[in-house]
């Protein structure tokens, strides 16, 4: 095969697979349910996540107690959709340095893995871990007022998780959109409408 071949090849796969992504990405978001927590997704293609992850999971299989390599690879099994490999790489960072800085952090994002796989009572419970080690840690709450609301339709108790939140921040846009949630629900107007958060 000639050389321009395989390099029209390349490119042409490239932005197969990198359109492909874009086609099932559009589409989840379309998709009704319960909306998401405002959780920043990771940048790059697919084929950076690939690379990454790969060189993640050398790392820790070289360096098991290797807390940084532990967090990138659980955050990027975040943002590629994969939940329990995600869970289980955070659990790993966690069991290194329970006390990390960082720690109120990787138990929301846990807890949002836990979330997506329908496991409300432990995401609950490390959003509140995350709350107690750091209490103006305000993604912990506001993820604990969508699991109440959303999936265990628990207003009363989404409405204190979110007053704690405002009670932090009430000015910033996620604030703004947590205060009109609040008053909805106190207004009685029954659980938020589903795919109320953008």
């Amino acid at each position: 095969m000639k050389q321009e071949n395989l390099v029209f090849v390349i490119v042409a796969l490239l932005v197969g697979l990198l359109g492909g992504f874009l086609i099932f990405s559009m589409s989840n978001k379309n998709k009704g349910g319960a909306p998401q927590p405002a959780i920043p997704m990771g940048s790059g293609s697919p084929a950076d996540y690939t690379q990454r992850i790969a060189q993640a999971e050398k790392i820790v299989a070289q360096e098991p107690n290797n807390y940084q390599a532990w967090v990138q690879l659980a955050n990027d099994y975040f943002d590629t959709d994969q939940p329990q490999k995600a869970v289980n790489a955070y659990a790993k960072a966690l069991a290194i340095d329970p006390n990390h800085q960082n720690t109120p952090n990787v138990l929301t994002d846990q807890g949002v893995m836990f979330r997506k796989m329908g496991l409300f009572d432990k995401a609950i419970d490390n959003f509140e871990k995350a709350s107690k080690l750091d209490p103006k840690h305000v993604q912990s709450l506001f993820n604990l007022g969508i699991t109440y609301a959303y999936d265990l339709k628990q207003n009363d108790k989404a409405i204190a998780a979110w007053e704690r939140y405002l009670a932090i921040d009430s000015t910033s846009p996620q604030g703004q959109q947590v205060k009109a949630k609040v008053d909805e629900l106190k207004a009685g107007r029954g659980k938020p409408a589903a795919g109320g958060w953008k």
